[in-house]
């Protein structure tokens, strides 16, 4: 299964605005993609944040492969186009293959 991992950087000013916004955009996202499990992780730095988005979809029936696909990844990224205002930094995209999982292989 793959997973993403979005990072970008906030100016503490625009923080509250954007944490609504980011919000809503995880929900509206997984409320479209069954299965799909989005996180907002945040590290505080002097007056700037690093903010992680991490995005992953677990499989709907016993057959299915799950993950973040490719058509999941661009309703990800039209999504966060409306962000764009209110960031200090670009949106950084990493996506990982995981391996090995707490729920087995």
């Amino acid at each position: 299964m793959r997973e993403l991992f979005v990072w970008y950087r906030v100016d503490d000013r625009n923080a509250d605005a954007l944490r609504a916004e980011v919000e809503a955009m995880q929900r509206s996202l997984e409320q479209r993609f069954a299965g799909l499990r989005a996180r907002l992780l945040i590290r505080r730095e002097a007056d700037r944040q690093t903010w992680m988005e991490t995005f992953a979809r677990v499989p709907r029936t016993s057959g299915e492969a799950g993950g973040v696909d490719a058509a999941i990844e661009a309703a990800i990224a039209a999504a966060a186009l409306a962000l764009r205002p209110l960031l200090a930094s670009d949106r950084h995209v990493e996506a990982f293959e995981i391996v090995r999982s707490a729920e087995g292989p």
